[in-house]
Parts: C-alpha cells; sequence; structure tokens
C-alpha cells in the first residue's frame, strides 16, 4: 500500500524520513493531489542507472535499423580481437 501524506507533514520531516526505505517512497499531496515523491538514494540512484541503460539500448536498436545488424559471429571476434590488444 502507497505511503501517501500530505506536504504540511514535512514540518516534522524526521518522522516522514523516518518512512522512506528501498522499494517504499513516501509520496506527498499539494492540495489532495500528488505532487511529491520521496525515495530512497539508492533506489533513485538505480533508477538513473535504468534511464541511462534504455537510452542506450533505445540508440543501439535504432542503429541496428539503420545501418544493419552484426552477426553473432562478428561480434564475438570483435571482442576476442580486443582482448588481445
Amino acid at each position: 500500500m502507497p505511503n501517501i501524506k500530505p506536504v504540511s507533514d514535512l514540518r516534522n520531516y524526521t518522522e516522514v524520513l523516518k518512512d522512506v526505505a528501498v522499494g517504499a517512497p513516501v509520496f506527498l499531496t499539494k492540495n489532495g493531489r500528488g505532487r511529491y515523491a520521496l525515495v530512497d538514494i539508492a533506489e533513485y540512484e538505480k533508477m538513473q542507472a535504468t534511464i541511462k541503460l534504455m537510452g542506450e539500448l533505445a540508440k543501439g536498436r535504432k542503429s541496428g535499423e539503420d545501418k544493419g545488424w552484426h552477426s553473432h559471429e562478428d561480434v564475438k571476434a570483435h571482442f576476442k580481437e580486443k582482448t588481445h590488444e
């Protein structure tokens, strides 16, 4: 169940921060509507890494569609060559 609190609870922010944990963000409302999310820093960093990875995968897919795909054997040979340099 999501942990939802009014933003006015930040007057006693130490109590609000106690409820923030990995996998358990605290959602803050303003005027009865969702406005902010407080997340644990480890979870934030994981989300940022996931976003970056998804962006890189999208670029790779676009490159493959535009310029053509490499075969498994070509990729394997490329990296084998790189490890012997």
